[in-house]
């Protein structure tokens, strides 16, 4: 993990334009899980960091006090909050920093909001206690592959989809709300049935029965990333990533068609955000 920066933020609840979301929360600025097809590496530009997407973390410290505030203001915020929009705020830093579960600590306190949280991390299960108290909670474990090679490839500093699995049927055999977020699913690596039946074979053992999922958005910077994963080591399968890069809304309704199959199959509930 890169040493995280600390620093200051001065306001911990911000605006969404996330569907579904009126607020976000993100602890941490950057994310030490390097994911190859990470979407948020647009926010390189906002960071003052020079250093590539996924090798910095700064770590906002005030955090909490600043959520506090805003909680317990005359006009106290309220609506739907994602925890962990353009960050995972369980990634490793999270173990020494324990900003999340001070937010979250708050926010027990002032039960204003509906709380989701997205994560890579099993860390997210030291939290249960608190996740218990926060009425409607639920918690969402971003998985594209159950393959544990092909995900070291895709996200070199994640947690290995079997430790996200294992914290799911922790956390649903403690009563909290769990759903996956199958995103991006991933050209010719992920989409195929044999690779899809194999994930929801896993959601299913986990006790998993919501799904999302989400293709690939083909940003240029992401697209070139991929591009150069492929060909080292998935060759095979550079004419998938060309196909959902070129005509998306085809790749779209072909992944439809397959999840959908595939969803009704395993008993789980599915969405194509």
């Amino acid at each position: 993990m890169p040493l995280a920066k600390e620093i200051t933020c001065k306001n911990a609840l911000t605006k969404t334009g996330i569907p579904g979301f009126k607020y976000c929360l993100n602890p941490y600025v950057g994310c030490a899980h390097n994911c190859i097809y990470c979407y948020a590496s647009f926010m390189c530009r906002f960071s003052g960091h020079k250093e590539p997407w996924g090798t910095f973390v700064d770590a906002k410290v005030n955090i909490a006090r600043v959520l506090e505030k805003q909680l317990d203001s005359r006009r106290a915020p309220e609506g739907r909050l994602i925890i962990g929009s353009v960050t995972d705020a369980y990634q490793q830093a999270e173990a020494y920093y324990r900003l999340t579960r001070s937010c979250l600590e708050a926010l027990v306190r002032y039960p204003s909001l509906d709380v989701q949280i997205l994560t890579k991390s099993a860390l997210v299960v030291r939290d249960i206690s608190l996740l218990a108290k926060l009425p409607g909670c639920t918690v969402g474990f971003s998985i594209t592959t159950v393959d544990a090679k092909a995900a070291r490839v895709f996200e070199p500093g994640a947690p290995p989809p079997g430790l996200r699995l294992a914290a799911a049927r922790q956390l649903v055999e403690a009563g909290i709300p769990v759903w996956v977020f199958i995103a991006p699913v991933l050209p010719g690596v992920g989409d195929g049935g044999d690779a899809l039946s194999a994930l929801f074979r896993e959601l299913k053992k986990a006790g998993v029965k919501e799904v999302l999922a989400d293709t690939l958005n083909p940003y240029p910077a992401v697209i070139q990333r991929l591009k150069k994963i492929y060909r080292e080591k998935f060759p095979a399968a550079l004419m998938d990533l060309e196909l959902c890069s070129s005509d998306r809304g085809l790749y779209r309704d072909s992944v439809r068609k397959k999840l959908n199959t595939i969803s009704i199959q395993y008993g789980c509930s599915m969405s194509l955000i």
